[in-house]
């Protein structure tokens, strides 16, 4: 089970950084996400190619276009938050009222009910493990968060397994389909998305995915956009994480598609036996 999914937010929707952390920050910046979201389009159109969004409600108010598109084409519109803030900086009540102003904005965009959830920075953790009760208040019934592993922005590495499962808070139950992980020498390995994909050369990405029983990718608009500016206040590290192999990362990804199948997360959710995967309490 292989399966695509892209996080959709601006060039400049970077966490761990003040000067990029706000909608008047945000204003500062011009806009490149049009000519991105047609490089991914392109992408799926040539390789017939069905995939996820997860989108930012931001998106949605400044650029409904893009919202339109995505959802006209035939794909599946999820929420990333509405302004792309980390979970667990944020109480209950600001969660809550992020999560359905961000759903509310989707779904005035596609008249289409929004039924999953992605955490910028996969920012649900044991510590605010109550996000979950807040995602199925709200009508959220799959959750893709959980990053089983250690992680600058949190990381929940009580998880455990990294497979599709059941998550159960206090009774209350959501589908999850966490990042998955590669054990390698006792260490963590993530290879599926984001940095850790412009990050590693390709035939090491193509073997890890053909060996896992389950992958679940996540890109942005702008991992394929090697000439969009350099914010210059981020830390070397960030930058690093930031702008490396970014010339190559449309490349890997057209590879991958071409040399694995891949499916959007509806189909994935239909072809797993709900009555038999494990729940996890927590």
């Amino acid at each position: 089970m292989n399966i695509l999914t892209f996080d959709i937010e601006e060039w400049f929707h970077l966490l761990d950084n003040a000067s990029t952390k706000t909608e008047d920050d945000w204003a500062k910046y011009p806009s490149r996400i049009h000519q991105n979201m047609d490089k991914i389009f392109d992408l799926l159109e040539k390789n017939q190619q069905q995939a996820t969004f997860f989108c930012l409600g931001w998106v949605a108010r400044k650029h409904p276009d893009i919202i339109k598109a995505i959802s006209n084409k035939g794909y599946e519109i999820a929420t990333h938050s509405d302004l792309h803030q980390l979970a667990y900086e944020q109480n209950r009540k600001e969660f809550k009222e992020d999560l359905s102003t961000s759903i509310k904005a989707l779904e005035d965009a596609t008249g289409k009910k929004v039924r999953a959830y992605r955490a910028p920075g996969f920012s649900i953790k044991q510590e605010n493990k109550w996000a979950f009760e807040v995602l199925i208040e709200n009508g959220i019934e799959i959750d893709c968060s959980v990053f089983p592993a250690k992680r600058s922005h949190g990381g929940f590495e009580q998880f455990g397994t990294a497979e599709p499962c059941w998550i159960d808070i206090d009774g209350h139950k959501l589908k999850e389909f966490p990042i998955n992980i590669h054990n390698m020498m006792g260490t963590s390995l993530i290879f599926s998305g984001g940095g850790y994909f412009r990050l590693f050369p390709y035939p090491l990405i193509k073997q890890l995915t053909k060996q896992a029983n389950y992958v679940m990718t996540y890109f942005h608009p702008r991992d394929f956009d090697p000439d969009q500016p350099m914010i210059p206040e981020l830390s070397m590290i960030r930058k690093f994480k930031s702008y490396y192999g970014l010339g190559g990362c449309m490349n890997k990804l057209n590879w991958l598609i071409q040399d694995v199948p891949f499916m959007d997360l509806a189909t994935a959710e239909k072809s797993v036996d709900w009555n038999s995967v494990r729940t996890v309490k927590i």
